[in-house]
């Protein structure tokens, strides 16, 4: 027996520590596990009875990197900490750490405690200097040696990734060909289709939101890869799932390695989490141009990107946001011309009306505060007039051009369904083999196939269903008069501005094709005014002023439009009027199209009242279909007036199944439980015997 094991060391436990580094060794590599299983014997060998030696292996398949995660090695610390070992054995140092700090911080409590060490070969004690010089030596060694495989093991994948041949988990749309060591398309043209229709909506829409909105729209869903991308699930598209498809280069035929960098991080002063950090492009190892065939060119990813970071709402001056839904037309591209800052976007009032306000005038204390604002919708209508006037493209072209637009993307939504169908059908005839090639007298299995294929049947009829109804909501089949219709609308680009059908962000979208900037200031002498700076992309500036309304005053309506209304008023309604003025392209006192409530004011204020029909009151039935009884049909019942039923219902003793409440007809179930209520409310009841309320009910 070693002369360092002392009779202390025998009245305390014997830890045996065990760790293997990934849970594939432990799957792998069973002689090292069974020879640190081996060290209970060895702890036997040196005094300790088999009921004193504790066997810690719940760190097996952790890496000894570190030691948040290890909950085993943070157990041996805090037995150490408190005095109840004695002897700590491991198959090496590496296998209690291969961090250095973790290392010496556990052989500064052994030197306190007094706890031997012991391997395969030797034992050893850190109070004694010469053994902590040896032991500090071997946990140097173990983390170098670790630092060392890392090296090796970067640099293969490294050279194996500089000639494009690492293996990369393919992207959906994608499959790895291991004859080639490249990504090729996926040979599903269904997922083809959908990862090309996700690029070119964005090409048209500049938002990740927007094609997620569309997709749901159109009920159209998206493949995602499942099981290390050999299995393709499709569901509705996901924010987040469209956001990577659009950051990820390796859909432009880019084959990229390190763009992604992993570092732990720190959470309340203790490395707990693991962060990761898009590098930029010049920081990419590897990244080979024309690797694979691409869904989009290496220009239209590098455009995407830049539209993706102008998105962003950080309030710089390059970027103003995506275009949203708000009646806001100048969002992320208004400038405060008083101190250069973004001007934000509020909506005021119960009418939501739209302001673009600055908010970074310095205030006392180094705060913010209100530098000025100033309502939107005049100076969006100022820039929309000279978008319009600016905007005169050739009318047959554009004509053209935008009716093949339509046609195409009617045909891509027409395709898609199509091959979404395809595929629910073949499954439900590859259900229908299934079933018929089982024996019919093995009913078990029978059985369950023949669900199966009714379950696939009854899905491919509702999806033919709802096919049917996206042709008729969608008109994925233009016919001759939606072409002429598209035709006359496209030569008149006013028209399609005002028109309902157009969206605010389209409007948005519109505008910022030649619209870079607008700068906003205030005129107050000689008069409240506006100046407003328009700069457009091509970078000429122009340059108006608009009045300025003084406090919250009011824009009367146009006389015509006035004029029009009294004259109809005793013939049409208030809807027919209004559309009479929009018809005739009259506008309110705001510029906005007429509805009921517009015209009804002007009326209102002229004194001029619609005679209001008298409410017609239907007596509810006695009895539904269903068997539940109205008031009326409760007192029909039972032979009492329906203030009896009421005074029942007061007490509590007949409470309705539905129903209630002002305006709503109360229902009963006249029930075994509901008569045994009423009768023991009456029961309880201190009336007389001759009131009409005692009558006992009973059921028939």
């Amino acid at each position: 027996m070693s002369d360092k094991l002392q009779a202390t060391h025998l009245q305390r436990r014997a830890v045996v520590y065990l760790r293997q580094s990934t849970l594939k060794q432990v799957l792998e590599h069973h002689e090292s596990t069974t020879r640190q299983y081996a060290l209970k014997q060895r702890a036997q060998e040196l005094g300790w009875p088999a009921g004193r030696i504790d066997v810690i292996d719940e760190d097996l398949g952790q890496s000894g990197a570190g030691s948040a995660w290890r909950s085993g090695f943070q157990r041996l610390a805090e037995e150490v900490a408190h005095g109840r070992v004695g002897l700590i054995l491991a198959l090496e140092v590496s296998r209690l750490a291969r961090s250095s700090a973790d290392w010496q911080r556990l052989l500064e409590l052994c030197a306190l405690a007094d706890v031997l060490i012991a391997d395969e070969q030797a034992i050893y004690t850190p109070r004694d200097y010469n053994d902590r010089l040896l032991l500090g030596l071997k946990g140097t060694m173990s983390e170098a040696e670790q630092y060392w495989m890392r090296l090796r093991l970067q640099g293969g994948k490294l050279s194996k990734a500089r000639r494009g041949e690492l293996f990369l988990a393919p992207p959906v749309g994608y499959q790895w060909n291991e004859a080639t060591h490249r990504l090729c398309l996926d040979p599903d043209e269904q997922v083809q289709r959908a990862v090309r229709l996700v690029f070119e909506r964005f090409r048209l829409e500049g938002s990740g939101y927007a094609v997620v909105r569309y997709f749901a729209r159109h009920g159209l869903k998206l493949p995602t890869h499942q099981l290390r991308g050999r299995q393709v699930h499709w569901s509705l598209p996901r924010y987040d799932s469209v956001l990577d498809m659009l950051h990820n280069p390796l859909y432009a035929g880019a084959y990229v390695y390190g763009r992604k960098e992993v570092r732990m991080a720190l959470v309340e002063g203790q490395v707990k989490q693991r962060h990761t950090t898009v590098l930029p492009l010049p920081s990419w190892k590897v990244c080979l141009f024309n690797h694979h065939p691409a869904y989009l060119s290496w220009e239209e990813f590098m455009t995407n990107q830049k539209k993706l970071e102008s998105n962003r709402t950080h309030h710089l001056p390059h970027q103003h946001g995506a275009a949203r839904e708000g009646a806001a037309l100048l969002q992320g591209l208004v400038l405060c011309g008083k101190c250069g800052h973004s001007m934000g976007v509020r909506y005021r009032g119960a009418t939501h009306s739209p302001y673009y306000e600055c908010s970074n005038a310095p205030g006392s204390m180094g705060g913010k505060r209100l530098c000025w604002l100033v309502a939107a919708r005049g100076v969006d209508e100022a820039v929309a007039r000279l978008f319009l006037e600016a905007v005169q493209p050739p009318e047959v072209e554009l004509g053209l051009a935008v009716a093949h637009e339509v046609e195409r993307q009617a045909e891509q939504l027409h395709q898609q369904w199509k091959l979404r169908m395809e595929r629910t059908r073949y499954e439900a005839q590859l259900a229908e083999r299934r079933y018929k090639a089982v024996d019919p007298d093995n009913r078990v299995v029978a059985r369950t196939l023949e669900h199966e294929w009714n379950d696939k049947l009854r899905e491919l009829e509702e999806l033919e269903s709802q096919y049917q109804q996206e042709r008729r909501r969608q008109k994925l089949e233009l016919s001759e008069q939606d072409r002429a219709r598209i035709l006359t609308l496209s030569k008149s680009l006013p028209r399609v501005w005002s028109a309902p059908s157009t969206t605010n962000a389209e409007r948005k979208n519109l505008l910022r094709i030649l619209v870079q900037k607008v700068a906003l200031s205030p005129i107050e002498v000689p008069s409240r005014q506006i100046r407003v700076q328009v700069v457009w992309v091509t970078g000429a500036v122009t340059d108006f002023t608009l009045p300025r309304r003084q406090g919250f005053q009011t824009r009367s309506n146009p006389a015509e439009a006035v004029e029009l209304i009294l004259q109809l008023f005793q013939q049409k309604s208030d809807a027919q009027i209004a559309a009479e003025l929009n018809q005739r392209g009259l506008r309110s006192g705001a510029n906005l199209p007429w509805n009921t409530k517009t015209v009804h004011r002007v009326l209102n204020v002229r004194g001029l009242h619609r005679a209001m029909p008298a409410p017609q009151c239907v007596p509810a039935p006695a009895r539904r279909a269903d068997g539940l009884y109205s008031v009326h049909g409760v007192a029909e019942r039972f032979g009492v007036s329906e203030a009896i039923v009421r005074y029942w219902m007061a007490r509590g003793w007949l409470e309705p199944t539905e129903g209630g409440g002002r305006g709503h007809v109360c229902w009963f179930k006249l029930d075994r439980q509901a008569l045994r209520r009423l009768n023991a409310g009456r029961a309880r009841s201190s009336s007389s015997s001759s009131n009409p309320m005692q009558h006992e009910v009973h059921y028939a």
